[in-house]
This record gives structure tokens, C-alpha cells and sequence, in this order.
């Protein structure tokens, strides 16, 4: 990281009041929060998970904050599931103003040497290809928005390297570049995309991978999402950045183009 920028507190007025707001992963922890907050902050929130219960419950409680969503039980792993996707976002909506790109895997926590091949492929289907698919999709909704905003989850993992943490370091590190060389390929477009590092937070994904915490001492998802919130709303400026939680920085990986 080359430079850091203060982050102020989020805005608590409805920023996506009339938006299209899009989260991978809807159905608990980060995803679940931020489609939340999304809904309160005025959002249409078309929720994908794999959990149709899940969905269903999440869809409740948005109902109850006097939002609306559209659920969309689909596996991430079904990429032409993800296409129609587009395909139905157009059709209604004609665009979409946001996409929080959360739904990811932990992986099979092994030595390299030992990591089988159907855990591996998993892995890099949910988090890295997955990914590239919603960006196909979704890139021609995204730039119709006056002010497309695109998050994806990273992870501290992507640059610290530990034992047995291979295949999920591998595709953090790899959605990274994914998500960087999007953000310069819309550089000149009213499309925004960033990074999203949430640190340790009181999460399923985090119980499996570390099991001796204690939850308590964690973040939560919610203290999370008011910040995704800003992120994905129009108001929020940067490009190709790292919004850092832990630290509340926005983090560059490489120095932001100068202004035109």
C-alpha cells in the first residue's frame, strides 16, 4: 500500500433512495447486514443466496423496515444462473446502480501439498470466478447507472501470507487484481468499484477458520454495513481503492489517476 486516506462517518440520510442495489451472499453475516442497511438507506435489494429460507427471513425483516427486495435463491457456482441474472435486471430495471460482490468460501484450511482438487476448484469458482461472471453480466447495467458503484469482499489474506491458508489467499489475491483491473477499465465511466476489507468480524466463516476465539470480542456485521452503504452510494468518489475496516483508511494499491 502506497498511500492512506481518512474515512469520515457514514451518512445517516436514505443515500440510494429509487436504486437497484444487487448482494451476493444475502442470507447471513456481511451480506445479510449490508442488504439491511441497504434497505433502509432507500434501496430496491435484490438479495442472491443459496439459502431460500435464509432468503425468506432476510426478505421479512427488510419488509419490516418498510423495504423492498427481490430474492434470487441461486448458487454463485451456476454461472449461467448468473447471466439470466443480468438478463432479469435489464429487463425490469433497465440498470443497476449497485453490486455488493460478498458470497465467498473459506476453503479447506491443509498444506498446499495436501489440498484436493475438488476443494480447490470450489474455492476459486466462488471467489475468483463467480466474480468475473457477475462482472460480465452486470458491466453493461452497471455503466447505465448515473453512478454504478461495485464493492468485492477482500480479505487481509491476500497479503499475508500463512500456513494453510493457500487456496483461500490464492483467490482473495486473485479477486483483487480482478476487481483493480475493472476499476481501470471504467475509469473514464461513471462506474466506482473498490475493495472492501472487513478484518475480523463475528462471522460463521471467521468461527470456522479460527475456532478457539471467542466471538464476543469481535466486530459485527452490522457495524460494518453502514460503511458499504457509503461505498455504494453515488456520493462516494473513489476508484480502484481499498476501503480498509480495521483501520477505517481507504487504502491505494497504487497512486489514483489524476484528476482530468
Amino acid at each position: 500500500m502506497t498511500a492512506s486516506t481518512s474515512v469520515s462517518a457514514p451518512s445517516p440520510d436514505t443515500p440510494l433512495a429509487g436504486r437497484v442495489a444487487l448482494v451476493t451472499g444475502a442470507s447471513r453475516g456481511i451480506g445479510r447486514a449490508a442488504a439491511l442497511a441497504l434497505a433502509a438507506a432507500g434501496a430496491h435489494v435484490v438479495a442472491l443466496a443459496r439459502t431460500v429460507g435464509g432468503l425468506e427471513e432476510l426478505d421479512d425483516a427488510i419488509r419490516a423496515l418498510g423495504g423492498s427486495a427481490t430474492l434470487v435463491p441461486v448458487d454463485v457456482k451456476d454461472f449461467d444462473a448468473l447471466d439470466r441474472l443480468g438478463r432479469s435486471i435489464f429487463d425490469r430495471w433497465g440498470r443497476l446502480d449497485a453490486l455488493l460482490a460478498n458470497a465467498g468460501v473459506l476453503g479447506t484450511m491443509t498444506p498446499l501439498a495436501h489440498l484436493d482438487q475438488k476443494r480447490w476448484d470450489e474455492v476459486i469458482a466462488v471467489n475468483v470466478t463467480a466474480n468475473w461472471r457477475l462482472v460480465r453480466s452486470l458491466d453493461p447495467l452497471l455503466r447505465a447507472s448515473d453512478a454504478g458503484r461495485a464493492v468485492f469482499v477482500t480479505s487481509g489474506a491476500a497479503h499475508r501470507f500463512r500456513a494453510f491458508w493457500g487456496s483461500y489467499a490464492v483467490s482473495k489475491a486473485a479477486l483483487e487484481a480482478l476487481a483493480l483491473t475493472y476499476a481501470a477499465e471504467t475509469q473514464t465511466t461513471a462506474v466506482k468499484v473498490s475493495l472492501v476489507n472487513p478484518g475480523p468480524l463475528r462471522t460463521r466463516m471467521r468461527a470456522m477458520a479460527m475456532p478457539g476465539e471467542d466471538p464476543l470480542t469481535l466486530r459485527t456485521p452490522e457495524e460494518l454495513a453502514p460503511h458499504l452503504v457509503r461505498l455504494l452510494s453515488p456520493a462516494w468518489e473513489h476508484t480502484g481503492a481499498i476501503y480498509d475496516f480495521p483501520q477505517d483508511k481507504v487504502l491505494w494499491p497504487q497512486p489514483p489517476a489524476p484528476a482530468a
